[in-house]
């Protein structure tokens, strides 16, 4: 076995975009590929993104890289604020800390740290929002556009909760968990039951040892996760997107209606839909190949545009 596939993740580096560090990293597989930036969900941070898919993207040809929100992982981390629950943070008429401008910007702050004057951008869950903000805010600095389990980026407050399933979001702001390594696996465990597909089998013992090999607060930092989903939108509508898009969604997502990947497919021109079966708000193995798939599809048919 080579080192490479023991330890497929370059070292950790860092952008800066005012105060605000920014950490990421690189696939050492098909660093000679089209740039592929990969951002993550609230709360999350990058090694939630399977290591799997990433080697199938490299196989695809592309030069996989992954970076941490502000607000989680490896980056900085903001002060405390008022507001201290996800929930009320959603339905605030301002964020508190920064807006989503700021964390768009974020995204073009990275790849120029990665020396990449644009690139394919994958964005999961609130990964997603961001990405498709980016798409908006440096349209040149985007080849290609996918949003996964996301919802509209320009939608915010009351207009948010048609999308969300106010139950499961509800048992997200429920998780109690001590501010320990031992919590943070019992919190990534919580994570994973409430988030995978009610019509598959859920494995606890694999979602346990994924929990345990990535101990990350970020999944019961109310905080941190408050400010990341109180940062408001301010720029352009997603049907001003020009940038080739490709919608994926979960059918079976426990936390994001269907309804908000047709919503993102039909606003942006030209986007195409597809859901993946037996899915929810994940990244499960069974999906990886046709992701991979579509990704290296769209990309094909946009291709010389930025060489």
């Amino acid at each position: 076995m080579s080192s490479s596939s023991i330890h497929p993740w370059g070292p950790v580096r860092w952008a800066e975009n005012g105060a605000v560090r920014l950490a990421y990293d690189r696939f050492t597989e098909g660093s000679d590929g089209e740039p592929l930036l990969l951002a993550t969900g609230l709360g999350a941070n990058r090694h939630w993104i399977p290591d799997g898919l990433c080697h199938l993207l490299a196989a695809h040809g592309f030069a996989v890289a992954r970076y941490d929100q502000r607000d989680g992982g490896d980056s900085t981390h903001l002060p405390p604020t008022a507001t201290r629950n996800p929930i009320s943070a959603l339905f605030a008429k301002r964020g508190e800390a920064y807006t989503a401008e700021d964390m768009a910007d974020d995204a073009a702050v990275v790849m120029d740290a990665l020396g990449w004057s644009s690139a394919h951008l994958l964005g999961v869950s609130l990964g997603g929002a961001v990405a498709q903000r980016v798409a908006l805010r440096h349209p040149d600095r985007v080849r290609t556009l996918i949003t996964m389990a996301a919802v509209p980026g320009d939608v915010s407050g009351l207009r948010t909760m048609r999308f969300i399933r106010m139950g499961t979001l509800a048992k997200f702001a429920r998780l109690k968990f001590p501010d320990t390594p031992e919590g943070a696996v019992a919190a990534g465990l919580a994570v994973s039951r409430l988030v995978a597909s009610p019509n598959h089998p859920f494995d606890e013992e694999a979602a346990r040892e994924a929990a345990a090999r990535n101990v990350d607060s970020g999944m019961h930092d109310q905080q941190a996760q408050s400010r990341q989903i109180g940062a408001q939108w301010h720029g352009p509508p997603i049907s001003a997107v020009t940038r080739p898009t490709l919608v994926l969604h979960g059918a079976d997502d426990p936390l994001i209606k269907p309804a908000a990947s047709r919503a993102i497919a039909s606003r942006i021109p030209g986007a195409r839909l597809m859901l993946l079966p037996r899915v929810g708000h994940e990244f499960p193995e069974r999906s990886w190949e046709s992701v991979a798939a579509a990704i290296r599809s769209l990309a094909d048919a946009t291709s010389g545009a930025h060489r």
